[in-house]
C-alpha cells in the first residue's frame, strides 16, 4: 500500500515565497490559501528552505512587524527532502521518526523544487485506499 511513489500524491501547484520576501507576504498567502507550509525557493525554483505556520507562532512578534520581518530570518534552512521516486512509506517513516509535517520533493540529484507532500497527503491517501467511496 506504501510503495507507490511519493509522486503519485505530491501536491505539484505550490505557492512559494523567496527569502527576501516579507513575512506579511506569508501570513497573507497562509490565510488566503488556507496552508500550512511554504517552501522558500530562488531563481529556477531551487529549493533553498521552507517556511510554516509555526513558524510564525514561535517567533513571538506581532503581526505589525511582520512588514520588516524577512522570510530568511526564520525559515526552516536544514531541511530532509524526498525524490519523486521515493515510495509513501518513506515519507511516513520520516514524519513518524522525526515529527515532521511536510517534506519537499525535488529533483534527482539536485535542489529543484517539483512539489510537497504533507502528513495530511498521506493520511487522505490512506483513507481512501481504505475507504474507495467514501467522500472525504
Amino acid at each position: 500500500m506504501m510503495n507507490e511513489p511519493i509522486s503519485s500524491i505530491m501536491t505539484r501547484d505550490l505557492y512559494t515565497v523567496t527569502p527576501d520576501d516579507s513575512l506579511e507576504k506569508v501570513k497573507e498567502i497562509f490565510s488566503e490559501k488556507q496552508i500550512h507550509h511554504m517552501p522558500v525557493v530562488v531563481e529556477e525554483d531551487e529549493l533553498v528552505g521552507l517556511i510554516t505556520t509555526s513558524d510564525l507562532l514561535w517567533l513571538n512578534e506581532s503581526f505589525d512587524s511582520y512588514k520588516y520581518v524577512k522570510v530568511d530570518r526564520v525559515m526552516t534552512k536544514k531541511l530532509a527532502v524526498l525524490e519523486p521516486d521515493d515510495k509513501i512509506g518513506t515519507a511516513a517513516q520520516v514524519f513518524l521518526r522525526n515529527w515532521f509535517h511536510a517534506l519537499p520533493i525535488v529533483k534527482a540529484g539536485t535542489k529543484k523544487l517539483l512539489g510537497i507532500v504533507t502528513t495530511f497527503d498521506i493520511l487522505s491517501y490512506s483513507f481512501k485506499k481504505e475507504y474507495p467511496g467514501e467522500k472525504i
